[in-house]
Formats: structure tokens, sequence, C-alpha cells
């Protein structure tokens, strides 16, 4: 079999496979993980880590991330509810962490098992901007970046084997396995993983402004972060995120649309 129909074949395997929904934009989504699977395992992998890293608790800030996370998940529901999706968070279990570590970040599990560094929060700065991190880190968990990103690998992994067995020829299969590792790396899963991010900052930017905070926050969270990093990032088409720039340009294009969005749930007056 030649190499391009090898390709070809795998590839409509993999459009097979894209059987999930994604409510927040409509579209079908890699789904060869079933949540009821990947949610176990991600609560047992949070509750382990929670356990080796100290947590934060009784203090301004943890309350505050508690209660922003609070806010971003009843928004989430509001917004599922009046979309017609009642019932898709019945299995997720929200948890809001803050952890005493210096790195700069925030992450959600699949589910809703979020974890925020006490590193982040100066740039945060405000309330706002942990609502505009929350809710990124939120709209992951809520559209299964996760599950997608896991079912990614497989078949990313089952495309490499499944050609190195159809193709029989040793220099065309060493020309395979040279040219499908970059070209599906940059070419389909770090695309992938932008698409994700840049997914994830909609849906956000939709739900902190919902939840009641000034969607602007957002945008100058970028600036800050961009700030912070010292402009030190790889080129945007080698990384797994869009670059800063692109990321705040979008997020004051959004911002309008979060307000218009935020009025229709009765929010038209928000807090930084």
């Amino acid at each position: 079999m030649k190499l391009k129909n090898v390709i070809a074949l795998l590839g409509v395997a993999a459009i097979v496979t894209a059987c999930a929904h994604n409510p927040f934009t409509g579209k079908k989504t890699l789904a060869l993980v079933p949540n009821s699977q990947l949610f176990p395992t991600a609560f047992a992998q949070y509750d382990q880590f929670l356990t080796e890293n100290k947590v934060i608790t009784g203090t301004k800030d943890a309350e505050m991330i508690k209660r922003v996370g609070q806010k971003i998940a009843v928004a989430a529901e509001r917004w599922l509810n009046a979309n017609g999706h009642q019932g898709y968070l019945n299995d997720y279990k929200w948890e809001y962490n803050l952890v005493d570590d210096k790195t700069v970040n925030a992450w959600c599990m699949p589910g809703g098992k979020i974890v925020f560094y006490t590193g982040i929060l100066p740039i945060a700065q405000n309330e706002a901007g942990v609502a505009a991190i929350m809710g990124h880190e939120v709209a992951h968990a809520l559209a299964n970046h996760g599950q997608q990103r896991m079912s990614a690998g497989y078949l990313q992994a089952g495309l490499a084997v499944a050609g190195n067995i159809a193709i029989k020829d040793e220099k065309s299969r060493n020309a395979f396995n040279q040219y499908y590792g970059v070209g599906s790396q940059v070419g389909v899963m770090l695309p992938f993983s932008r698409s994700h991010e840049t997914e994830a900052d909609k849906i956000g930017i939709y739900l902190m402004a919902i939840a009641g905070y000034t969607p602007d926050e957002a945008s100058l969270l970028w600036e800050r972060m961009k700030a912070n990093s010292g402009g030190q990032a790889p080129p945007e088409m080698l990384s797994t995120h869009p670059s800063n720039d692109s990321r705040i340009a979008n997020l004051k294009a959004l911002a309008p649309k979060a307000k218009a969005e935020a009025a229709k749930f009765g929010v038209t007056s928000f807090r930084k």
C-alpha cells in the first residue's frame, strides 16, 4: 500500500472517532477516552497532588480563589442551562485550592479540579484578574480539552504504529517516521493545542462577564503576563499557546461581546 493511501485511510479512521460534542463551540471533538473513566482518574491524581504540596487555607487569598471559582462555576451552569444543556455538569466535582508555589501558573484537571499557585497572584493583581485566569482554566474542563488532548495523543501514536506496520519498504518506512514525527507535531498537535487555548480564552471571558467581573481585565492580565515573561517566548507556530500579542488582541476584541452575552443574563455592571 502506498504511503499516501495509508495516511488517507488512517485519517478517515481518525475522523470517525470524533464523536463527542462541545456545547460551547458546536463542534465535534475527539473522545477516545470517556469522561466516565477520565474523571475518576483525574480526581485521584488531584487528591494525590494535594497531599504532596502545601495547600493554603483560611487566608483572604485562599477564600478569594474559592469564591471566584464558585462564581465562575455558577456562570457556566447558567449559560449551559440557558442554551439547552441541562445536566452537562452532573459529573463535575468542582474544587478550588491555592497552593504555595512560586510558579506563575494555574490549572484545571478534567472534571473541575483547580489549583492556583501563589506565584500567579501578583500578576492577577485583583479579583477580576483571578476571574480571568479561573474562567480560562474552567473553560478547559468544560470543553473537555484534557479528553481531546489525550485522545489526540493516542491517535498520533496509533497512526505512527499503523504506518510502520503498513509500510513494508524500509526506505519508505524511515521516511514516514522522519516526516510524520515533525509533521504531526508542528502541523497537527501544536495547532490543536493553540486552538484549545483560544477556545478557553473565549469561553473564559464570557464566563467571567456572566459572573459579574469586567472582561476588560482579561487583556490587561495578559499584558502583565507578557511583561512578566520578559518577551521570552518561542515562535507561535512552535508553541502550544498563541503568542501573548495574539491573545491580548483577541481578548480586547472579545470584551464587548462578553459584556453583551452577560447582558442576556441581566448582568450589566462589572467589578474589578
